[in-house]
């Protein structure tokens, strides 16, 4: 892991690259001009510390203006940014008297929320990546487009485990495994900070539902939180040297996540030494004003309803807020900021007349390819027939999830508009039916070759599914199960490809040929769609998420306590049994399980080798197409009587594009971290003796190969 130091001088390094891009002016004169004269102001000597300048600015400032730095000056961006190409979700105005530039927020998760902008595959399509590459783009997309509309501080990526199936906001996180978030979200940060904007990782942290978000107080045991719901935001800190952290609306363990003080300072700060600044989510709910700014709370947004010159003077004046608290909160800001240069160059323009459009669009649809999970294949795809129906009201629509990841696309292409373009290169008739009248659209699929019916939920923030099935996810579609059971048994060639952003209940699976998951797409979907389905791309996703076989199977559905709550409290009783370790500890067969994701090739595993610090395997394509494999490293730790294990845990993947007959040597590296369990008693990680099952496969149901590893 980096330290601290290392991050900041990397983000120093980044920062000079990038003032050094703007022709025809010397360091000095640029600094100059954004900061001011060195002479007049040291603070802008570029050549000192950042905890140095942050130190001398801050003796500099008055308390006003230090109140004013710890709260936003936007209160409606958050809302008008998602159709005007002029706001913001948010602003910090700065102090122009001593040459304090502002900073823009924008909104990141799935592209930029400013206007029209990139519509990207939904987080949780990055998830089923299993593709730390694609993780990259990902980050460096929204990073570039995040700088090119003005803004210097992108509001993502989401890091909350998708806990409960139903959670309305599942489709922005990436999957139910503390490690595939972890691993994807560092490189995403890494990647956007390149471009020279600073990452905010959120919703700090056990927020995993919708339902009282502003109330409900989640009541998490000490290990469930070290290793399921802290782990992705550790590596977001240790690993990426992400510049901000947004804490949650919800409570955690009796406190308000953004006044929690064990999480805020303990662990953050102290543990983890977290340099740069927490963010209040937008709007949320604070119990005054100096629980959180002796807690660890630096910026309240999107304005000051607590974090404003009245109420911090008067608690400073009663003695319920000391001045070192308030400057420990604007020296974080500022340091963040003079660490990530933005004191150092000009503000950035709002200029998206530079952004490569016609790439970013490619990048939209390969990321969308890479996501695409094939659930389900009977031999019928790829595609290969002279009429096709396409069939759903969801097929002839752009799908997206709901709320502030929102991004109004520029040029959104359809899944019936994706599969039309493509089945005319091969002369194949394509015939449409919105599914409006079951009985009309099982007749066109009856003098189909084959049927495409595709289904789509709607998820959003503010809200949770009710229930998993599809009816409970879009009633306005209709019975799309029933559509699609209907279509099924009118062809025996039917795929169904489902829109989801999360697992739902397919009921008719068994009777399907074929089910892709195409998760929320983006603009570039139906193009994505297109592809896969007819064989041009492989599919190339492995599923984040666990699918249920009956409601009642789903984790989190041991009664309203679990969820979806009493008497203002949740409690997270399954303890680590989160996602697949609540199947396999429970011994509950899945409908589809995590990891799981099918090729148009065949793969085997072999020559497994175990070491203390890596697992290596060969992983060959068998089969007579170019594919993508996913092989996925589970280990199965030995258990103690304080400490049970779930059978397997997630500790490593890769992915792999082989042709037919090839075979590569993958290696999947272990730490200390990847043996070991959290001990409430101690409070440390410790290591249970023992020997650890070490399992390689194609999902956390389907190993290929296994070992021991004794301590």
């Amino acid at each position: 892991m980096p330290s601290r130091p290392a991050v900041a001088a990397t983000a120093l390094a980044l920062s000079a690259a990038f003032l050094s891009a703007v022709p025809g002016r010397t360091a000095a004169a640029r600094t100059a001009a954004a900061c001011g004269d060195p002479a007049v102001r040291p603070w802008c000597r570029t050549a000192l510390p950042a905890d140095r300048r942050a130190d001398l600015l801050l003796a500099a400032l008055t308390r006003d203006e230090k109140a004013d730095l710890m709260a936003g000056d936007e209160l409606l961006g958050q809302i008008t940014s998602g159709w005007d190409a002029n706001a913001r979700a948010g602003t910090l105005n700065g102090v122009p008297r001593l040459g304090v530039p502002a900073l823009r927020f924008s909104g990141g998760d799935a592209g930029v929320r400013q206007g029209r902008a990139t519509a990207l595959p939904a987080p949780i399509a990055l998830g089923a990546s299993f593709d730390t590459a694609a993780a990259r783009r990902y980050g460096a997309l929204v990073g570039d487009e995040t700088r090119r509309k003005g803004s210097e501080v992108t509001l993502g990526p989401a890091l909350d485990v998708v806990r409960n199936p139903r959670f309305g906001r599942a489709f922005e996180q990436y999957g139910e495994d503390p490690e595939l978030i972890a691993r994807l979200g560092a490189e995403w940060i890494r990647a956007a900070q390149a471009r020279g904007v600073l990452a905010s990782a959120k919703h700090f942290t056990a927020y995993n539902q919708e339902h009282e978000r502003y109330t409900i107080d989640a009541v998490v045991g000490g290990r469930a939180l070290r290793e399921i719901y802290l782990p992705p935001f550790e590596a977001a800190v240790r690993d990426a040297g992400v510049a901000s952290v947004m804490c949650a609306y919800n409570k955690v363990n009796g406190a308000w996540a953004c006044e929690n003080a064990p999480l805020l300072t303990r662990i953050l700060r102290d543990e983890w030494r977290f340099p740069g600044f927490v963010v209040s989510d937008w709007m949320t709910r604070l119990s005054g004003v100096a629980p959180p700014a002796r807690a660890g709370l630096d910026l309240e947004m999107p304005a000051g309803a607590r974090y404003n010159p009245w109420f911090l003077n008067a608690e400073i004046a009663a003695g319920r807020l000391d001045r070192a608290a308030v400057d420990a909160r604007v020296r974080a800001i500022l340091r963040t900021m003079f660490a990530f240069g933005v004191f150092d160059r000009p503000p950035y323009p709002n200029a998206p007349e530079g952004i490569d459009v016609p790439a970013h669009l490619r990048t939209a649809r390969e990321l969308a390819e890479e996501g695409m999970t094939l659930l389900k294949n009977d031999g019928v795809l790829p595609l290969k027939a002279a009429s096709i129906a396409v069939i759903g009201s969801a097929a002839d629509a752009y799908v997206s999830g709901g709320g502030s990841s929102q991004v109004q696309p520029r040029s959104p292409v359809t899944p019936l508009q994706g599969i039309r373009e493509r089945a005319g290169h091969d002369g194949v008739e394509v015939r449409y039916d919105d599914g409006s009248d079951r009985a009309r659209a099982a007749a066109l699929a009856r003098r189909s070759d084959a049927a495409v019916v595709v289904a789509a939920d709607a998820r959003t923030e503010f809200a949770d599914q009710w229930c998993l099935s599809l009816a409970c996810g879009d009633a306005l579609r209709g019975d799309q199960d029933g559509l699609v059971a209907a279509v099924a048994d009118a062809n025996p060639r039917t795929v169904a490809v489902l829109e989801n952003g999360g697992p739902v209940l397919l009921p008719w699976a068994d009777k399907t040929a074929g089910v892709l998951q195409a998760w929320y797409p983006g603009e570039q979907g139906g193009h994505a769609i297109a592809r896969v389905l007819f064989g041009d791309t492989d599919p190339g996703g492995r599923s984040p998420v666990t699918f249920p076989a009956a409601e009642k199977d789903a984790p989190a559905s041991g009664g309203e306590e679990q969820y979806p709550g009493r008497d203002g409290k949740v409690h997270y009783s399954e303890g680590v049994l989160v996602g697949y370790r609540h199947y396999d500890a429970n011994r509950i067969a899945p409908r589809f399980p995590f990891g799981h994701g099918l090729s148009y090739t065949t793969f085997s595993y072999g020559d497994l080798a175990v070491r203390r610090d890596r697992v290596e395997v060969t992983v060959t394509n068998t089969g007579d197409r170019r594919g993508t494999a996913v092989p996925q490293l589970y280990l199965g730790l030995p258990g103690t009587a304080a400490a049970p294990q779930p059978p397997r845990q997630l500790r490593g993947f890769a992915k792999v594009r082989l042709a037919p007959g090839e075979s590569r040597r993958v290696a999947m590296p272990l730490d200390e971290r990847a043996l070991s369990y959290w001990d409430e008693r101690t409070g440390t990680w410790r290591t249970a003796p023992g020997c650890a099952s070490v399992m390689v496969g194609a999902s956390s149901r389907d190993i290929a190969v296994t070992s021991r590893l004794c301590s």
